[in-house]
């Protein structure tokens, strides 16, 4: 077959050797009968899913394949909650770049209120101390969710600072500019953030005034403008398109990128990694991991899989995730798009891989009028396909097992 290439260039020949199988399309085909709705009309469900199968050499470094179903960076989704993760990222960063002697995430962390319609937050009654901090506001981001904890960590933030420093590592199909599920917020209060704070014992360690800062990329997506109608924030419906031009936006491809790059920071280059210290990674590899009962402070009484959707979401409310099987994710729903990025293990196959995919369940058309259908076809969807590609994985020969060590060392109880 090498001679016979060499010929073909020799001779100024070409030829259209076979694509490489897409296993994850081939999973898709083959469980096409059992699957539900979405599998029958996907671009219906403006599906897009990402799936990297992850090897090992005998030195226990990772290489990487990934497969891709109905992937398209041009076309806008909604990533809801999915923004959490980066600025979770993005907020340890910050704070080691400062280089205050004496600010690290655990820092009781002071939001003001300045200009209107800004809330302040000088307490948080989920922390053992009673205080803010940045470490409590990942955790709930992590843990459960939280809006409030990401909406704290984007005003520390800012929208240009964060946006610019995605950008500079290479996610630059990313647009993060604003808040959470908070009213009053129009594009320039999104563009203003609140005074912030660090102090300890002695006083104030840092200071951050108001910030006025702009962002914007329209990215020439299609399909910003949606539906039939919406409902406003008055419970009236207008029968006008909902305008997603001015929300925010990431891809599926920056969604896995960014997610890898904390995972495998050594596996991407310097450009793409966090600026995080090896405690924080650690530190930030068990607030993913952990199921919710599993946290004390704070504390949750969530069922295991309240924020994990692959393979479980679709599963009974009472049932338990074994402890082998470790999801370090972050999902993300609204306005009738589900989205979940995550690198899932189950440390007793040895099996590792990252999945990534989002789908939108709107059948009236409305938006903002909370009927979307969630449980009867999106949470399917990530159970049914989750459960055929870590079925997949168990299957897949692998010439070198990975080491979980360090994840069972941060998952130690303190």
């Amino acid at each position: 077959m090498r001679f016979f290439c060499l010929l073909l260039l020799l001779f100024g020949l070409t030829i259209s050797l076979p694509a490489q199988r897409n296993v994850l399309e081939k999973l898709i085909t083959s469980e096409k009968n059992t699957f539900g709705d979405w599998v029958q009309d996907p671009a219906k469900y403006e599906i897009q899913v990402l799936y990297t199968q992850i090897d090992r050499n005998a030195a226990g470094e990772p290489s990487f394949t990934t497969y891709r179903y109905g992937v398209d960076p041009g076309q806008y989704f909604y990533p809801a909650s999915t923004v959490k993760m980066p600025a979770a990222f993005m907020a340890l960063e910050k704070i080691n770049e400062l280089g205050v002697v004496g600010l690290d995430k655990y820092a009781v962390m002071q939001t003001f209120a300045a200009t209107a319609p800004q809330t302040a937050a000088l307490a948080d009654a989920t922390a053992a101390s009673g205080l803010p901090s940045v470490a409590q506001y990942v955790r709930k981001i992590f843990l459960v969710s939280d809006n409030d904890a990401y909406n704290r960590l984007y005003e520390f933030l800012g929208q240009r600072y964060f946006n610019e420093k995605l950008q500079a590592k290479g996610f630059t199909d990313t647009r993060i500019i604003h808040r959470l599920s908070v009213s009053g917020y129009d594009t320039l209060g999104n563009r203003l953030t609140n005074p912030v704070q660090f102090v300890n014992e002695q006083g104030p360690m840092y200071h951050q005034g108001e910030v006025y800062s702009s962002y914007y990329n329209d990215f020439g997506l299609t399909r910003q403008q949606r539906g039939v109608a919406y409902m406003d924030n008055n419970g009236e419906i207008i029968n006008e398109s909902f305008d997603f031009r001015y929300k925010n936006y990431v891809a599926v491809q920056d969604l896995h990128d960014i997610l890898k790059a904390v995972i495998f920071p050594q596996s991407v280059s310097e450009r793409e990694r966090f600026n995080l210290t090896a405690e924080d990674y650690a530190w930030v590899y068990r607030a993913m991991a952990q199921f919710p009962r599993e946290s004390d402070s704070p504390a949750y009484d969530h069922e295991d899989h309240y924020v994990k959707f692959w393979i479980y979401g679709d599963q009974d409310s009472t049932a338990q995730i074994p402890k082998n099987v470790r999801i370090l994710n972050k999902v993300g729903w609204a306005y009738g798009y589900l989205t979940d990025a995550a690198y899932i293990v189950d440390m007793d196959a040895g099996v590792e891989f990252f999945l990534v995919g989002t789908i939108h369940v709107n059948d009236n058309q409305i938006y903002n009028d909370g009927v979307y259908e969630y449980e009867g076809k999106g949470l399917p969807f990530f159970g049914e396909l989750g459960r055929a590609v870590y079925e997949h994985e168990l299957k897949r020969k692998r010439k070198n097992e990975p080491d979980f060590s360090w994840l069972e060392e941060v998952l130690k109880d303190e």
